[in-house]
């Protein structure tokens, strides 16, 4: 059985909010829940600024014709999301029946970042703290905290070696608190 995973939908550009609604219609009424999870338009609130001088908040579709659903693909749901007016298929698929190609989770991060649907993870460490490193090429070796950035999800520690601190860019996954 095929997973679950993010796959991109092709929409006629500017009609990307009524391609979500009739594809969430006919998720009710061909009861594919437990085949469609999640139809996801991203949208961003930017600040632009009229001829006048002010500043006004807009909301822009960053991915203009193209909606993002959360699904299993099967037969079923693939000839339904195909086949709901506005969509005019999928992105990844090469036509002929052949089924779509997913998003990787790198590549949706950023999307589902941006919409708010995940939150960046927060690092419980502070500059001057010690850490170990639990991967990459100085594992297991010790150092301390010289600067986060919560906004790439990076830290960078100072490694003692030869008598001289050594700076390294580490993810927040590959160190862990002392």
């Amino acid at each position: 059985m095929n997973e679950r995973a993010w796959y991109v939908v092709q929409t006629y550009s500017g009609l990307e909010s009524a391609a979500k609604r009739n594809i969430e219609r006919r998720i009710e009424s061909m009861d594919m829940k437990d085949c469609i999870f999640n139809v996801l338009v991203p949208e961003q609130t930017v600040l632009e600024k009229k001829k006048n001088g002010e500043t006004k908040e807009v909301i822009v579709k960053p991915y203009p014709g193209y909606v993002f659903i959360d699904m299993i693909v099967t037969d079923d749901s693939w000839f339904m999301v195909r086949n709901t007016p506005m969509v005019t298929g999928f992105l990844g698929s090469s036509g002929g029946g052949a089924k779509p190609v997913p998003l990787s989770d790198e590549e949706m991060q950023p999307i589902l970042k941006m919409c708010g649907i995940i939150t960046e993870k927060l690092f419980a460490g502070a500059v001057g703290d010690k850490v170990k490193i639990t991967n990459g090429t100085f594992t297991g070796q010790e150092g301390v905290i010289d600067a986060i950035d919560a906004q790439r999800g990076v830290v960078k520690v100072l490694i003692y070696a030869f008598g001289r601190a050594t700076p390294a860019e580490l993810l927040f996954n590959e160190v862990t608190l002392i």
